[in-house]
């Protein structure tokens, strides 16, 4: 394919924020293929490995485990890979190193019980931080595998709290700091205008440099990050305009459901929707996941969410619905803006709405 197909500065605003990045298009098994690589060489005499979300959130735990105990390889793994990350430790991880896992929650006990256990087999020890929720049965077989599992309550703690109480340090002062406005940013709260820069800088820049300047500066970004987030800010703001007014509101039993398409941050267009009136709202991406947020009137978008290959919190869930059999299905998904993965996720709202209950 001509790389000048897959340039973002040449395209028009409006065809640039209906398509995905140029990171799409680069096949699973060339991607896999260098993760592979670079975490055996990553894992290669790590006493201590953090498997964590990429996210702010994710991050700050890092941080925090390193402030602690003074080292820690990150090996970054989202909700949907989690298991490969965990194969990954078992295969290339040092025996007897300490493990971590962070801000992530499996769906199943059968998606994670083999790596698992052979994490648990290699490792010292093994240590689970999250605040998602969690289904009894499979909090339980983490646990019976062997793992030190402590979960918070989601709708007061990020996973940033729970790594900070749980960790045996005395952590300095910028460090309580950066948990809360970590937690103000995840559970969208939204009183500090700190933690969206948070949020901004560890989705635009790599983990490892997120990592570093947090534990250095705390929530208090140094200007050279400011300046960083201003630039890179024009395209978001043009892309969450394009977002909300491309939004459309569906009533489904007594609630006004936002729902719209774009490449956008999920958080402010949402916000923008719940502005405007909406309980809820559905945010989808042209790589074909989809953000679902909730308010104070709506906190069942983690039941959505499980109908539709995902899950979260109950106001914060993702997913990404199998509907993706080939291109032709990703590239009606383009020219429609989503409107089959938009469907399938209003009537998962219907379902939970009407009283069907969880998945």
């Amino acid at each position: 394919m001509d790389d000048a197909l897959l340039d973002d500065d040449a395209l028009p605003p409006e065809r640039r924020s209906l398509l995905p990045g140029k990171g799409f298009f680069v096949p699973d098994s060339i991607d896999r293929a260098r993760s592979e690589t670079e975490a055996e060489a990553a894992l290669s005499g790590a006493e201590v490995v953090v498997v964590a979300d990429p996210d702010a959130d994710g991050l700050a735990c890092v941080a925090l485990i390193r402030e602690a105990l003074g080292e820690a390889t990150l090996l970054s793994a989202g909700p949907y890979d989690l298991a490969r990350g965990l194969a990954r430790v078992a295969e290339y991880g040092e025996d007897d190193a300490t493990v971590f896992v962070c801000d992530l929650s499996p769906d199943s006990v059968a998606s994670v019980a083999e790596p698992l256990a052979a994490v648990c087999e290699r490792a010292d020890a093994v240590r689970w931080f999250d605040h998602h929720q969690w289904a009894d049965d499979v909090a339980e077989a983490v646990r019976d595998a062997g793992v030190d599992l402590v979960v918070g309550d989601s709708d007061t703690e990020c996973s940033a709290d729970v790594t900070f109480r749980s960790m045996d340090a005395e952590f300095p002062d910028r460090f309580v700091d950066l948990v809360a406005a970590t937690r103000d940013h995840d559970l969208w709260i939204r009183e500090d205008p700190r933690s969206d820069d948070l949020a901004d800088l560890a989705y635009w820049s790599e983990p490892e440099e997120y990592v570093e300047t947090v534990r250095e500066h705390g929530a208090d970004l140094p200007l050279e990050a400011r300046e960083f987030l201003a630039e890179r800010r024009v395209r978001k703001e043009d892309f969450i305009e394009r977002a909300v007014r491309r939004a459309e509101v569906v009533e489904i039993g007594e609630y006004a459901v936002g729902v719209t398409y774009g490449r956008c941050s999920q958080n402010e267009v949402a916000e923008a929707l719940r502005e405007q009136g909406a309980d809820a709202a559905v945010v989808v991406k042209p790589a074909g996941s989809a953000s679902i947020r909730g308010t104070e009137a709506f906190k069942r978008c983690h039941e959505v969410a499980r109908r539709v290959n995902g899950g979260g919190h109950p106001k914060a869930a993702g997913c990404k619905p199998d509907v993706y059999h080939d291109m032709l299905d990703y590239a009606n998904h383009w020219t429609t803006q989503g409107a089959v993965t938009k469907q399938v996720i209003l009537d998962a709202f219907r379902a939970v709405v009407e009283g069907d209950g969880d998945a």
